[in-house]
């Protein structure tokens, strides 16, 4: 039992090796895996790497073989390649997860009708055969570039790893089967097209928010506007929670009747917007705060 387990450590060892020597900075994934073997900050000693304090695996990627060798000394890890550090966008062509839609197009599909549509050809460059049988399509971004990942953006089934992101190198095995070089030429530079669809879309301009005019009592106005307030108020993140939970509140005015349902949609419709919402997903999520508060409204004496 020791000499296969020996034998497919330093097989793992010269995959991430071989990465290294190409500029890549490679980590350690699980055996047999394709999540990170490296400590949590919870766990982290730090010493060593982390002496300055907690390292993640972007950060401790390395291309120095000592650190390698002595990293796959202790065990037939994987091989993790981060690919912000690496200079590499990688292009993951995946298959579709239902295995029994053998007609449905795959990410290689999808992404070739994608450059077909844009006028260009699917890059000639360094590829790798994943297990599940998809693709990773290596690319050279521009110097000083910091893109990030992208999922199923460009097409469906095809994400792109870049900062913040890392790929299974060639040679690292999962039960599925194993990762392999298909195409072994150094990576293409990252087309101008290419790049342009991975641009982050520039933020929406935020919309100064007025309250419209509207007719109801004074105390459903009220909280209408404070409401309404703190919409317009929600951190990025929160905008629609915030939205879904401002709109409910308001709600016991309507089942109450002292505003009019379509004046509060109209008025969250705004606020919401101007927080930079889509026009649908302020509709949907005003429309079901609403509907829920007024079916759990009680009656205003027991309020």
């Amino acid at each position: 039992m020791t000499q296969p387990t020996d034998k497919t450590r330093a097989s793992l060892l010269d995959a991430a090796l071989r990465a290294a020597e190409r500029g890549w900075h490679v980590f350690p994934l699980r055996p047999g895996t394709k999540r990170p073997a490296l400590h949590g900050e919870a766990a982290c000693p730090n010493t060593g790497v982390c002496g300055g304090g907690h390292r993640k695996w972007e950060q401790r990627a390395t291309t120095d073989p000592d650190r390698i060798r002595a990293t796959w000394s202790r065990g037939p890890f994987n091989v993790g390649i981060a690919t912000g550090p690496s200079g590499l966008l990688v292009v993951d062509l995946d298959m579709p997860k239902d295995k029994g839609s053998s007609d449905a197009p795959d990410g290689a599909a999808t992404f070739k009708a994608l450059c077909e549509r844009t006028g260009h050809a699917v890059p000639d460059t360094h590829g790798t055969r994943t297990a599940s049988r998809g693709w990773h399509l290596y690319l050279a971004p521009p110097s000083g570039v910091r893109l990030g990942n992208t999922a199923g953006t460009l097409a469906p089934l095809v994400d792109t790893r870049a900062w913040g992101g890392y790929v299974v190198a060639a040679g690292s095995i999962t039960p599925h089967g194993a990762y392999s070089v298909a195409d072994d030429r150094p990576p293409a530079e990252l087309s101008g097209w290419l790049f342009n669809l991975l641009q982050p879309p520039a933020p929406a301009p935020v919309k100064a928010f007025a309250l419209p005019a509207v007719s109801g009592s004074r105390a459903a106005l009220t909280a209408l506007e404070w409401e309404c307030a703190v919409v317009s108020a929600a951190p990025d993140k929160q905008r629609n929670i915030t939205l879904n939970r401002c709109a409910f509140k308001v709600g016991r005015f309507v089942a109450w009747g002292d505003v009019p349902r379509h004046v509060v949609e109209d008025a969250f419709q705004a606020a919401g917007e101007a927080r930079g919402l889509t026009v649908a997903e302020c509709r949907a999520t005003i429309r079901s705060a609403l509907d829920g508060s007024i079916r759990k409204a009680r009656p205003r004496d027991a309020a």
